[in-house]
């Protein structure tokens, strides 16, 4: 066993705890004997998931470990697309919604499973006649409309990789993308709408494949009618050459380990990450887990993933999982502020949303502004709630629950990454007694563990590194092209375990608790302390709606912690009040955690710097913190917003 001082320090404590409502339970898609029975034999457990799909060829082996190659279902073939649209069609599901699709502006579409086969067989025939063959790479760059979805599925279709990349990265971005997967076809849109306007897209890539000399085509959605640039020799409208295809094709049957797609994530080097998810793994993974852990009923349930199709978590629980599963989904195209800050609430009302998944920094910004907008709509529908995309803080957990689950619907807290494919760490809905801000155990089917600086598990109530120990089906087959970097960015840290950097900590119980990444661990006269555990003691303040905490150098130290608050309902006007909160907030850190781990300055602002997709830009709030110079901020959703802290740190502004 690992002694606490070589793992990461693990300091707050929580004693809430919350069963599952007993109806719910009862009636639950998992049981209590499924760990058992997965503990039991993961690989068995994992080929009875697979079974759920609709497979052409039976797999010969479920598994191949060459560490730290994997392939699952080895010799069994598949199509992704069948699998999501058509066997459903086949089994009588055909007039089921698919999709309730409200775009920005107020539009609306209604999909069913019989409207979405026929979308993706003509799409399918279109990219066919564009040249599109199984296994070339298409990208795909485009707002959140059922036409996405329905690229996605087409190449799944042909057996063609897409990539897709999230509309708010610059020309550049997209570029070195569809450089690195040798993309031959690109598909956009002319724009999508965002906050009220249209938002260009076309453009973008008009700049990106001016330096991709092996792109061939240039497939345009028309969505917001906005004036763009053409190049008759490349580029095609898609209503031209879609619309007018045949609603039928006939799927190919693919390899379990044919790839599926590729997603690029950031690294610790200029260049991104390719990221390989193949075809029968991955879809057995995210169905399962889509299944068991939002204990989905399709024939009654609406779904909504509150993320953008351009992340994993669009892939994984807006297209793939679900759709494996015949759900029926809604899909929004825009931010949750326009045309009010209550629009999200309208939808959830609108379609009777039962499943609610979305990041914890939305769930502060509603904090933020308070509950007075969500009083006004029923919510009753609604019975689980998710959470995705880093660990949440107790309050902002309980503050999920109490104001928009009416305290009745249970949360689950779920921790995975753009490599693993799906959920790895989750409570079980039906099972578990949550505890706010926990992720609580690993799924049934994987191994996970908590260890220390030599690999060793670390004891109950300390902290240390999560590593997956056994391979999982859904997890990434590499790096693009560079299966070298896949074995020393995963696989190196730990002999035999993967390893992604991130922190965690074993409470007394043995349940997880995330503790972000490893790279945003301060060290503090010593004390290795996670920047997540200091941000949960600030949102448990009553006045603090969401907290983002950097570690800046410091002479005494070695690093100081600095926080940056945003307070609900805004930034006090009277300094005199601003100057008290600061000296509040510290003494609270000091209260909750320890004299040690309270912030030598703590910033009050409006707003944190965040990207288009809600993540807070620490590395820019580092550089803040030590008067650097900044970094790229083009993607972040309000530019200004880093400028205005970085002049009110210079100055001076509420910092102790």
């Amino acid at each position: 066993m690992s002694e606490p001082s070589d793992a990461l320090s693990a300091l707050l404590h929580e004693s809430r705890r919350f069963s599952p409502p007993p109806e719910l339970a009862q009636r639950a898609n998992a049981q209590p004997g499924i760990y058992a029975e997965a503990n039991a034999d993961p690989v068995a457990w994992w080929e009875e998931q697979a079974r759920r799909l609709s497979w052409a060829t039976p797999w010969d082996r479920a598994l191949e470990w060459d560490l730290p190659f994997a392939k699952w279902f080895v010799g069994g073939k598949l199509n992704v697309a069948v699998n999501c649209v058509d066997r459903h069609v086949d089994a009588g599901l055909g007039e089921r919604v698919a999709f309730h699709w409200e775009g920005e502006p107020g539009d609306t579409r209604t999909i069913t499973y019989a409207d979405l086969q026929k979308m993706v067989c003509r799409a399918a025939n279109a990219l066919t006649e564009l040249g599109v063959t199984a296994g070339e790479t298409v990208a795909i760059y485009m707002p959140m409309i059922p036409e996405t979805v329905v690229a996605m599925l087409a190449c799944a279709r042909l057996g063609a990789p897409h990539t897709v990349v999230f509309g708010g990265f610059s020309a550049d971005a997209l570029r070195g993308r569809i450089l690195d997967c040798d993309a031959r076809t690109v598909i956009t849109a002319d724009g999508g709408y965002r906050r009220g306007a249209p938002s260009a897209l076309k453009p973008a890539v008009d700049v990106a494949v001016a330096d991709c000399p092996g792109v061939r085509r240039v497939l345009v959605v028309r969505r917001t009618g906005q004036d763009v640039g053409w190049n008759d020799a490349r580029d095609v409208w898609w209503h031209d050459v879609v619309d007018r295809q045949a609603d039928t094709h006939t799927a190919e049957m693919f390899d379990s380990e044919h790839p599926l797609y590729i997603m690029y994530t950031s690294g610790t080097t200029a260049k991104p990450k390719g990221i390989l998810h193949t075809s029968g793994g991955y879809l057995t993974h995210v169905s399962a887990t889509h299944r068991l852990i939002f204990d989905v009923k399709p024939e009654s349930d609406v779904f909504w993933t509150a993320a953008d199709i351009g992340w994993v978590t669009g892939h994984s629980y807006i297209v793939y999982g679900p759709l494996a599963n015949a759900t029926t989904s809604v899909m929004y195209e825009g931010t949750p502020d326009t045309p009010g800050r209550d629009r999200w609430w309208q939808i959830v009302e609108r379609y009777k949303v039962n499943i609610l998944y979305t990041a914890p920094t939305t769930i502060r910004t509603f904090m933020k502004w308070g509950p007075e907008l969500i009083e006004g709509h029923d919510l009753s529908s609604l019975r689980l709630l998710g959470s995705v995309g880093e660990p949440i803080n107790p309050e902002a957990w309980i503050w999920y629950r109490h104001h928009i689950g009416g305290d009745r619907c249970p949360i689950v807290d779920t921790w995975w990454q753009t490599e693993t494919g799906g959920i790895l760490i989750t409570p079980l809905p039906g099972i578990t007694a949550t505890k706010p801000g926990a992720a609580m155990v690993p799924f049934p089917g994987i191994s996970a563990a908590v260890v220390g600086e030599d690999g060793t598990p670390v004891k109950p109530g300390n902290g240390g590194y999560l590593v997956i120990t056994q391979p999982w089906p859904g997890m990434l087959r590499g790096i693009w092209g560079d299966p070298e970097r896949y074995r020393e960015t995963y696989w190196s840290r730990f002999e035999g375990c993967y390893f992604a950097g991130d922190g965690a900590k074993l409470d007394e119980d043995g349940d997880i608790w995330l503790l972000g990444r490893v790279d945003d661990v301060m060290n503090v006269s010593g004390h290795r302390i996670s920047t997540t555990e200091v941000e949960h003691a600030l949102v448990g303040h009553p006045s603090v709606a969401e907290a983002a905490v950097v570690g800046a150098n410091d002479a005494t130290t070695g690093q100081a912690i600095v926080a940056f608050v945003t307070v609900k309902g805004g930034v006090a006007d009277d300094p005199a009040s601003g100057e008290r909160l600061v000296v509040d907030l510290r003494d609270h850190v000091a209260r909750e955690i320890g004299p040690i781990a309270k912030p030598r300055q703590i910033l009050l602002t409006p707003e944190l710097p965040k990207t288009r997709s809600g993540k807070i830009m620490r590395r820019l709030l580092r550089d803040v913190a030590d008067n650097r110079e900044l970094g790229d901020v083009t993607t972040l959703l309000d530019p200004t917003v880093v400028n205005a802290i970085k002049d009110r740190m210079t100055t001076g502004g509420d910092a102790e």
